[in-house]
C-alpha cells in the first residue's frame, strides 16, 4: 500500500498538508460514532462506559478524526437501550456520572476532539417526570406536553397511524382515560412539539449540554417531531417489499412525519446552536432515502447537516453508489452540505452486508476510499476502521427488543457487539462477561493486530483521513463523475480553484481500465503498488482504490 499522504512536507507540484484557516470541524472533518455500551468497559461489569471511552481517547485521536458522536448516555430505563430518556440532564449510572462526562469532555478537548451527544427529543421514556405528570389528569400543567387523543365514535383508535415496531401507534392509558401516541415502543411516548412550552424545554435541554462544553448533537429521528394537526389517516402504500409484513410499511407517511412546521423548529434550534461558537449538528432522516427530503431541511438557517441512509442500503455496485451521490448533488442547494455513512448502530456492518468472505477487507478499503473522498462529511462507526464484521448471533443472545421481535429478519445487536481491541479474552473490551457476545473474528480482526501492519485496513483509514484533512479539494471541492454509468469502477474528480484530485475505485476482483483526463497526475494514495504510469486510460488492479492529484509541473 502506498501511503504518500503520510508526509508533512511540501512536495513539488503538490499541495501542502496543512489544513487551511477556514477549517470547520463538522463540515471539513470526520465524525466517529461510538456506541458506548460496546466501546470499552472500565469496571468489569460487561457494559462499556464513559471512563472506558476516556481511556481510549489516544486511539481515537490517532485516527485523525475530528469529533466523537456518543449514542445516548442519558438516564434511561433502557426499554430501547437509551433512546427512551427519563432525565435529559443526567447520565445513566451504567455509563458513569456527570463527573465522568466532564472528564471525558475535557480530555477530548485537550486532544483536539469535539464531543457530540445524541439528542433524543421526539419522545421520552414513559418514566420521565414530564409524562408522569401529563398522564395524571387532563388538566394538569403538562397535560398537553404529549399527544393525547380520544377515539372517534365507532373507532378503535384515534386514527390509523402505525408504530414502527408493531401495530397501532396509539396506547390506551387507564389513568387518564385517553390514548397517547408513540411512534416507537409504547414505553416511548411522543412529545407534543406544537406546545410552545415543550419546545422551550427542549431548547433549554440543548443549552444545558452546550453550556457544559458539548460541541454538537446528532438529532434522533429529526423529521418526526411534528404530526398532522388534524390527525388525518395515512393512505395505504401498495408495495411488494417484504417489509410490508409490518403495518408501518403498508402506509404512506403523509401525516405522521415530515410536516411543514419542522422548518420553523429547525430555525429555532439553529439560533440556539449559533449562539455558541463553532457548534454543529446533524439530524437523522427517518426511514427514507429520498435525497430531496434530506436536502429540504439543510441550509444556513436550518440544520447544518442531515444524515440519511442513502449509501447504507446500496448493493455493492458502483452505479448504485454513484446514482445515490448524484441524487444528493442534484437535490442540495449551494449552501447545503451532505453527510454520509456506510454503517451505524441500527444496521449490520457494511463489511458483512457486502458479502464478507476472503475479499472483505479489500472491499472495505474501496468503500473507505469512497466515503472519505465524497463531497460531504463522513461518519465512521466504531470498528469500521478495522473491517470489523457483524457476527451471527443466536436468538437467545439478543438483547435489543426489535431484534428479538423481528428475528431473523432484522437484527440491530449484530452491529452493537463489543469493539475488538485485541485477540485476548473478550477482545480486550472487558474483564467481565460482555453484555453481548464478542465476535469470533476478534482473534484475527482487532486493533492490536492491525496497528503495525502497513497493509491493514486500519492503516489505510489513517492514510485516507490524513490525505482528506490535507486536501482542500477532498474536503470542500466539487464532485464530478468521469463515468456516466459505471459498471466496475467508480471514477470522479474533486475540484477547487487551487486543486484537482482524481479518485478511481475498482469494486471487483478483476483488472479494469478507467478514464484518465490529460495532465500530470501524481499518485497520492493507493491500496496497491502502482503497476502502470497514468496515461489516457489507467488500469486498476482487483479491488484497487487510488487517489491522484493534478500537478502544474
Amino acid at each position: 500500500m502506498i501511503l504518500r499522504a503520510t508526509s508533512w512536507k511540501k512536495k513539488a507540484g503538490m499541495t501542502t498538508l496543512t489544513p487551511d484557516s477556514n477549517y470547520l470541524w463538522w463540515r471539513d472533518g470526520v465524525i466517529y460514532q461510538i456506541y458506548p455500551r460496546s466501546f470499552m468497559d472500565s469496571n468489569g461489569d460487561g457494559v462499556g462506559d464513559l471512563p472506558g471511552v476516556t481511556s481510549r481517547l489516544d486511539y481515537i485521536a490517532s485516527l485523525g478524526v475530528d469529533a466523537i458522536w456518543l449514542s445516548p448516555i442519558n438516564t434511561s430505563p433502557m426499554h430501547d437501550f437509551g433512546y427512551d430518556i427519563s432525565d435529559y440532564e443526567d447520565i445513566d449510572p451504567v455509563f458513569g456520572t456527570r463527573a465522568d462526562f466532564e472528564t471525558l469532555t475535557a480530555e477530548a478537548h485537550r486532544r483536539g476532539l469535539k464531543i457530540m451527544m445524541d439528542l433524543v427529543i421526539n419522545h421520552t421514556s414513559i418514566e420521565h417526570s414530564w409524562f408522569k405528570e401529563s398522564r395524571s389528569s387532563c388538566d394538569n400543567p403538562k397535560a398537553d406536553w404529549y399527544i393525547w387523543r380520544d377515539a372517534p365514535p365507532g373507532k378503535k383508535y384515534p386514527n390509523n397511524w402505525a408504530c414502527v415496531y408493531g401495530e397501532s401507534a396509539w396506547e390506551w392509558d387507564e389513568t387518564r382515560k385517553q390514548f397517547y401516541y408513540h411512534m416507537f415502543f409504547k414505553e416511548q411516548p411522543d412529545l407534543n412539539w406544537r406546545n410552545p412550552d415543550v419546545r422551550a424545554a427542549l431548547m433549554n435541554t440543548a443549552r444545558y449540554w452546550l453550556d457544559r462544553g458539548v460541541d454538537g448533537f446528532r438529532l434522533d429521528v429529526a423529521t418526526a417531531y411534528f404530526k398532522d394537526a388534524q390527525f388525518r389517516d395515512n393512505p395505504p402504500s401498495l408495495t411488494l417489499s417484504p417489509r410490508a409484513a409490518l403495518p408501518w410499511f403498508r402506509q404512506k407517511h403523509l401525516y405522521d412525519i415530515e410536516q411543514p412546521e419542522l422548518h420553523d423548529a429547525y430555525r429555532e434550534f439553529r439560533r440556539v446552536l449559533d449562539s455558541y461558537p463553532e457548534r454543529g449538528a446533524v439530524g437523522e432522516v427517518l426511514l427514507t432515502e429520498d435525497a430531496e427530503v434530506v436536502a429540504r431541511y439543510v441550509g444556513d438557517d436550518q440544520l447544518p447537516m442531515m444524515l440519511d441512509l442513502g449509501l447504507v442500503n446500496q448493493p455493492w455496485l458502483p452505479r448504485s453508489f454513484q446514482r445515490s451521490v448524484m441524487e444528493h448533488e442534484a437535490a442540495f442547494a449551494p449552501d447545503a452540505w451532505p453527510c454520509y455513512c456506510l454503517s451505524n448502530h441500527d444496521w449490520p456492518r457494511h463489511v458483512t452486508r457486502h458479502g464478507g468472505g476472503p475479499f472483505a477487507e479489500a472491499r472495505v478499503k474501496v468503500a473507505a476510499a469512497m466515503l472519505l473522498t465524497l463531497r460531504g462529511t463522513p461518519v465512521l462507526y466504531m470498528g469500521e476502521e478495522i473491517a470489523m464484521p457483524s457476527p451471527h448471533l443466536a436468538r437467545h443472545d439478543l438483547k435489543d427488543p426489535p431484534s428479538k421481535l423481528y428475528w431473523p429478519f432484522y437484527n440491530r445487536d449484530s452491529a452493537r457487539t463489543p469493539m475488538q481491541w485485541t485477540d485476548s479474552l473478550n477482545a480486550g473490551f472487558t474483564t467481565g462477561k460482555p453484555w453481548l457476545p464478542v465476535g469470533p473474528s476478534h482473534k484475527k480482526i482487532n486493533v492490536a493486530a492491525q496497528t503495525d501492519d502497513p497493509d491493514s485496513a486500519l492503516n489505510f483509514y489513517l492514510a485516507l483521513i490524513r490525505l482528506r484533512k490535507s486536501s482542500p479539494a477532498l474536503r470542500r471541492g466539487t464532485y464530478r463523475p468521469l463515468i456516466e454509468r459505471p459498471v466496475a469502477a467508480m471514477t470522479y474528480l474533486r475540484e477547487t480553484d487551487s486543486q484537482t484530485m482524481l479518485v478511481a475505485l475498482n469494486f471487483f476482483g478483476h483488472d479494469v481500465d478507467v478514464p484518465m483526463p490529460p495532465g500530470n497526475w501524481g499518485l497520492r494514495l493507493s491500496t496497491h503498488r502502482d503497476r502502470r504510469a497514468p496515461g489516457k486510460a489507467l488500469r486498476r488492479a482487483p479491488f484497487e482504490a487510488s487517489i491522484f492529484e493534478l500537478s502544474d509541473y
